[in-house]
């Protein structure tokens, strides 16, 4: 696979090229790393393109994984609490886990634990994989990447996403490059509050 084209939010990229070129370097090589021909494994059932053969999603993502996790980029989840009280999350929402628990059920609501998990995650940076359905997407950058900002777990978070033309290769619901694109800026400078790199991908 190739790189691209990609979108710094709040400086995400320059903060990686400054604090961890090497981090950067390594997302690249993995990117570089994936045989696109190897992925091209689906055979379509779609009506609109019965027998085509397209990318599978799955191998990509395995390709995907396996170069991240050579290079020790890890799984890491943020774990928190939740319940129903909206003036109750505003107030232990910067708290430790324990802390939300229990205050939780001081209030005489009941804790229910929640989490956010992101694939790939190392040194303070976090990289998201995407090629399941659009709406993935949002969750990630508006979500997952904010979460672990907010958390302090990361600095930055990495969006990988496909290209128009590799969507075009793909089955129906993929996310592409440039639509998720315009979903970020259309935001405002500010929104998501948290520095990310969205990365655009061709075969």
């Amino acid at each position: 696979m190739q790189l691209a084209t990609t979108y710094s939010h709040l400086n995400g990229l320059e903060y990686l090229h400054y604090h961890h070129p090497t981090l950067w370097d390594e997302v690249r090589d993995v990117i570089e790393s994936v045989d696109a021909d190897a992925c091209k494994t689906k055979v379509s059932k779609e009506q609109r393109s019965l027998g085509e053969t397209f990318y599978s999603p799955g191998d990509m993502n395995k390709a995907f994984t396996s170069g991240f996790n050579a290079l020790h980029w890890a799984e890491r989840r943020n774990t928190f609490w939740v319940t129903a009280d909206a003036k109750l999350l505003r107030g232990i929402y910067g708290l430790t886990t324990d802390q939300q628990r229990d205050a939780i059920k001081q209030a005489g609501h009941e804790p229910i634990q929640s989490y956010n998990q992101t694939d790939f995650v190392k040194d303070r940076i976090a990289v998201e994989v995407q090629f399941g359905k659009y709406a993935f997407v949002a969750h990630d950058l508006f979500v997952k990447h904010l979460s672990f900002y907010v958390a302090d777990i990361i600095d930055v978070g990495i969006e990988i996403l496909p290209m128009k033309s590799l969507e075009r290769q793909m089955s129906s619901g993929v996310p592409y490059y440039e639509r998720d694109l315009l979903n970020v800026i259309r935001q405002g400078r500010s929104v998501p509050a948290v520095p990310l790199v969205l990365i655009g991908i061709t075969p």
